[in-house]
């Protein structure tokens, strides 16, 4: 099966090795027997969204997230049209933000969002740095991250992690957390975070899949190291849920 991955702005939006997303899916993908090509999106440029399986943005800086947005723009209506369709996207970090109606910056500047979601982001001066521990509905494993981000988001009806035993959500301490809707998955959470939860990278994985009407394969590949990653790392933050 031939996958096309469009990865937005990888120069400009890659906090915390956000690359390790597309890097994590692409490998997952190609030991699935897929033909994998990634689309780099810059500034300025295009891609043939037509042909796009998996959409993906990692985090930047609040400034770099602006000015992502601003050539994001030109894209809404393909974007749009990409989600309802079922196309799988993954937009972590600060470029959860750009999904919502609109972000509202600490010096009172507000700009637009794409609009896919009617939540809206509000940038204070309070940075809230922190590890999560929470439980999505989609399988019954933990979720593991780390946050820094210095945005409340009001308004998202359906959030990719229901509760949080530990870490702030998106505007409440253990509130729900990120944004999902059809196979658009969104999070605050910085950081590879589908090397760090394995179950999320096969969940987005099998997303993929299914837009072509096909299940995931039985015989999957296992990345023994990641999985010990993601042991220790769902130990270590259970034990400090109280």
């Amino acid at each position: 099966m031939e996958v096309r991955i469009i990865h937005f702005y990888p120069d400009l939006m890659n906090l915390y090795g956000s690359r390790g997303n597309v890097l994590a899916l692409e490998r997952y993908l190609k030991q699935l027997d897929c033909d994998v090509t990634v689309e780099p999106v810059v500034p300025g440029g295009g891609a043939d969204f037509t042909r796009g399986d998996f959409f993906y943005m990692g985090a930047g800086t609040e400034k770099a997230a602006r000015a992502a947005m601003e050539d994001l723009g030109r894209f809404e209506g393909q974007l749009k049209a990409a989600a309802q369709d079922g196309a799988a996207m993954l937009f972590a970090g600060t470029a959860m933000d750009l999904l919502g109606r609109e972000i509202k910056e600490d010096g009172g500047e507000t700009y637009r969002g794409l609009g896919l979601a009617s939540f809206s982001t509000e940038h204070g001066k309070r940075r809230i740095v922190e590890d999560v521990y929470g439980h999505t509905d989609l399988y019954p494993e933990a979720v593991v991250g780390f946050m820094n981000k210095c945005g409340l988001v009001t308004g998202v009806e359906t959030p990719l992690l229901t509760e949080l035993a530990l870490g702030f959500g998106n505007e409440k301490e253990k509130g729900p957390e990120g944004f999902h809707w059809k196979n658009v998955f969104a999070s605050q959470l910085t950081g590879p975070l589908l090397v760090k939860n394995p179950k999320l990278l096969e969940t987005v994985a099998a997303a993929i899949y299914a837009r072509r009407g096909k299940p995931l394969p039985v015989d999957r590949p296992v990345d023994r190291w990641a999985q010990a990653a993601y042991q220790v790392t769902e130990e270590q933050l259970r034990a400090r849920v109280k």
